[in-house]
Order: structure tokens, then sequence, then C-alpha cells
């Protein structure tokens, strides 16, 4: 059998002389050659030559000698395996099921939420000042205490604003003591009103008494029946109980007058009265001022006041935190279409992440943070690149823990339920 006749068999001489290689041996060469051509001699064997100047071939498919057909020994090494390892494939075949449905549920149940970590504790904090100026005597609070309504923050020294107090209280009552005396005299001048009329009524009566005489007297007089000097006298008298009536009537209208003078004092004394009890009345709230309380439960926040201090109005004791707190979370734009109003927050806490609180969405900012900034951005000018705004969102706790700390500035990661329907993974959950 030449070279060329092993040639074409599929393998090459010298993997064929190899017994390493997996080629067959000389004797099986020999035979091999022998029954594809009897007459011909097996040629001597040559030197192998160098390893570097082998040729590595594939071998092709071979044909059966027996059924005839062809072999493929890839698709037989593989089919092997599998029918050795039958084990192993079908436990790598449901991790892979596993590791698909896995990821399924995995994609389904993260659907249902929106979640962010741009997101923290906000609240109005505010500064306590005094509404008085005055030295500070007590401090009875320490810093980050938690404080009722009305708990004392700072005490000034009050002992000026009792003193003005007392001022203004004793002008209170001696403004009260005129409109007293101005009502008194009031109706003593109402009583000689009284008498004023009294004394008219009887001018009035010998005014017609005298005027009956004067004219009796006349007629007497005339007839000779009477004196002249008679008649004379009682025209006289009738001049006078005239000249009475006037000056009775002229003292009534006197003291009406007078009457009327002294309600105008009275007037003028309520208004000075109403004017010392505004002045005692502000009194009372600089005395009030002088003791710094707090309007509403929360927590005191870097404390300055200290006792001895002087400090003027206006002038900051110390920060002071409700306990009114809210979330403040800054969604993408993009995870708000199924936001609204009403759905349940889940909270996790940065500073406490053993706790999970429980919230709902109160409210939807209606703009962006930026457009609400000190110095917005202006889209028009320039050039522009599409970035995907945040927009701030209320959340309103439900169970604010009581036993720690929070206040403004500290993280929360919240996630909102944003579809209320169940998962697939929860109706298992719910099933199993």
């Amino acid at each position: 059998m030449s070279i060329d006749a092993w040639g074409d068999s599929g393998t090459t001489v010298l993997d064929a002389l190899d017994p390493q290689s997996g080629g067959a041996s000389s004797t099986q060469l020999s035979a091999s050659a022998g029954e594809a051509a009897a007459p011909k001699r097996t040629p001597a064997w040559q030197p192998r030559p160098p390893a570097e100047g082998r040729v590595a071939e594939l071998s092709p498919p071979q044909e059966d000698r027996h059924t005839g057909s062809i072999r493929d020994d890839a698709g037989e090494s593989r089919r092997g395996f599998a029918r050795r390892h039958r084990f192993g494939t079908l436990i790598g075949a449901l991790l892979a099921g596993t590791a698909i449905l896995g990821g399924y549920l995995y994609w389904d149940n993260t659907a249902h939420y929106e979640s962010t970590d741009d997101a923290f504790i906000a609240a109005r904090q505010f500064g306590i000042a005094p509404q008085v100026s005055g030295n500070i005597v007590a401090v009875p609070v320490t810093d980050n205490q938690h404080v009722a309504a009305s708990a004392v923050i700072a005490q000034i020294d009050d002992r000026t604003y009792r003193a003005a107090l007392a001022q203004d209280q004793a002008q209170v009552a001696s403004a009260a003591a005129g409109i007293q005396n101005i009502d008194a005299q009031i109706a003593v001048q109402q009583a000689q009103i009284e008498a004023n009329q009294a004394q008219v009524v009887q001018a009035e009566a010998a005014l017609v008494f005298s005027a009956q005489q004067a004219a009796r007297y006349q007629d007497l007089a005339k007839t000779g029946a009477g004196t002249l000097q008679s008649s004379q006298q009682w025209t006289s008298q009738l001049r006078q109980n005239q000249a009475s009536l006037a000056t009775a009537q002229a003292n009534l209208t006197v003291a009406q007058r007078q009457i009327e003078a002294l309600k105008a004092q009275r007037a003028s004394a309520v208004a000075n009265l109403a004017q010392q009890e505004a002045q005692r009345d502000q009194a009372a709230l600089n005395l009030s001022y002088a003791t710094v309380t707090a309007a509403q439960a929360g927590r005191v926040v870097q404390l300055s006041a200290g006792v001895g201090e002087y400090v003027q109005a206006g002038t900051d004791l110390t920060m002071f935190v409700p306990d009114d707190i809210w979330v403040t979370a800054n969604y993408k734009e993009t995870q708000l279409d199924k936001m609204r109003p009403g759905q349940k927050v889940t909270l996790e806490i940065d500073a406490y992440p053993e706790r999970t609180l429980r919230g709902h969405i109160a409210s939807v900012q209606p703009g962006s943070g930026t457009a609400f900034s000190l110095l917005p951005a202006e889209n028009a000018t320039g050039n522009y690149v599409k970035i995907v705004q945040r927009v701030p969102v209320k959340i309103i706790l439900d169970n604010p823990p009581t036993d720690v700390a929070l206040g403004p500035g500290m993280s929360v990661d919240p996630i909102v339920r944003v579809d209320p329907n169940p998962s697939l993974y929860e109706r298992l959950r719910s099933w199993l």
C-alpha cells in the first residue's frame, strides 16, 4: 500500500505509525493493506520524519464497515456525554429553568414599585429668640433634648417687667376711679337739673298769680274801689316774677349744659382707661415674654443660651426641630407616571437599617427641583442637553418612631407601591 493510499484512508503516515497519537500499529496497517490489495506487498518501513514536519489532519467522517453509514464522531461524542452524564444534564436544565423563572419573578415584582436613594427627612426647623431683652437667669434644657409644647427653654430676669406691670395696673385703677368720679358728678348735676326745673315751675306759678293780681288792682284803681299804690305794687311784683322765671329757666339751661360737659369728660376718661389697660396688657405680655417657651413639641438643637448672658430681642437662643417631620423623595420624572397621592410607601432609614417604617404619598411638587432653585436653568441659551429631571415628592410617616432621633437631612430609601395588584411572586407566596 502506498503513502497516497494511506492518505486516502483519512490518516497520515506518521499518525498511523505513532501508537501514542491514536493511530494504528504496523501490524494493523499491514492487515488493512492486505484486505485492500492482497497482491501488493507492504512497503518497507521508512524513518520517522521530525516532529515539526508532521502534518496534522482531522479525520473525516468514516464509513462503518458493517452498516455502510457515515459516522459523525463529534455528534456521537456529544450524545455520548449526555448519556454518560444524564444526572448532571438534568440538574443543569433545572438550574437554568429556575434562574429564568426567578428572573421573571424578580422583574414582575419590581415593576410594581418605584424606589430612589435620593430622599431625605425634612422639617420646618426654626430658631427660637426672645421678644424682650435682659439677662438670662435659667436655661432648664440641654442640647438635643425633646421638649413638650409650652416647655421652658430659657428664663430672662423679669423684675423690670414686673415693676412696669404694677405701674400700669395702678394707672388703670386711677383711670377707673376718674370715671367713677365723673359718674358721681353727673348724678349730682342731674339732681341740680331737677331742682332748677322745680324753680321754673314755681316762678311760672308766681308769675301767673302776680299777673292776675296786677290786672285786678288796675281795674279797682280805674273804678276808684282800689288805690293806685296797690295797683303799682302788683304791677311791680308781676315784673319781678317774670324776671325770676327767666332766671330759673336760665339756671335750668346751664345745668343741662353742664351735664353734657360731664358726659364728654366721662367719654375722655373711658378712652384714657382703655389706653391704660392697653399699656397694662403690653406690660403683661412683656412679662410673659421673659419666659421663652416652645410653641410645639420637638427637639432643642444647637443651644447657645447661657446663664448670665445678656440677650437682645430677636437674638437666636437655639434651633428647634418640631416633631412634625416628613420625607422629601426626589424621584426621576420618568418614575411619576403611576405615582399618586395616597399610595403606600415603605421607608428604610440609613441610620436605623433594622427598622422599616410605613408612610404614604402626600403630594407631588408641580415642577422640578431646579425650577424653584435660586438660579433656575435657562434652556433657551447655549447648547441644550436633555437631562432627566427630578421632582420632589412629599411622603408622610404613618408610624414615626419616638425612641430614636429623626431630623432633617437624614438619608432615607423610600419604595412606593405604584401598582396595587399583586405580583406573580406575591400570588405564589400566598398560595404556598
